[in-house]
């Protein structure tokens, strides 16, 4: 049974909310693909020798909000949730510890906080955090378009992994 709602964005909206209601339909499909799992099967890797996770995509698309709209478009000083200096890559590295409550609580926090954050900044305002490779700053637009660009890319993944563990399709 679903019970996360997905709605397509409105056809005919501003470049703003079209942007922010993809943006949006992308965040619910993933929260939609590890719907009615338990944390094993969340835990449960596609095939060798990849570990990639459903719990894995949530954990590190906690990561990603927490990146683009704190760190970078607001210029806040915060760590990494999961990532380490030893573990680059520890979001996607799931233990038998890991919950899914608790990624999931986490990653429903950093969309609160990334929305709060972006409805300071117009599409064309440029980010206080700028680019690792050009020391550039990236204004709202890119920020959006990328981060659909991210859910689409592991929506795709979570499609895949979602099939595997229990035969589930759909978009």
């Amino acid at each position: 049974m679903t019970t996360t709602e997905r709605r397509e964005p409105a056809l005919n909206a501003d470049e703003r909310t079209m942007l922010e209601g993809w943006l949006d339909y992308h965040r619910r499909t993933l929260a939609w693909k590890c719907e009615g799992l338990t944390d094993e099967q969340l835990r449960t890797a596609s095939v060798q020798p990849s570990d990639l996770t459903l719990l894995g995509l949530v954990r590190h698309m906690a990561e990603v909000e927490r990146g683009w709209f704190r760190k970078v478009l607001a210029g806040e000083d915060v760590g990494y949730l999961y990532c380490t200096e030893e573990d680059k890559d520890r979001d996607f590295h799931v233990t038998d510890s890991d919950t899914f409550a608790e990624a999931h609580a986490t990653w429903q926090a950093e969309i609160e906080v990334a929305r709060r954050n972006a409805a300071g900044f117009g599409l064309d305002d440029l980010s206080k955090g700028e680019s690792r490779f050009t020391d550039e700053p990236f204004t709202l637009r890119w920020i959006y378009t990328h981060m659909i660009e991210e859910y689409a890319r592991h929506n795709g993944h979570a499609d895949l992994l979602r099939e595997r563990i229990d035969g589930a399709k759909g978009d």
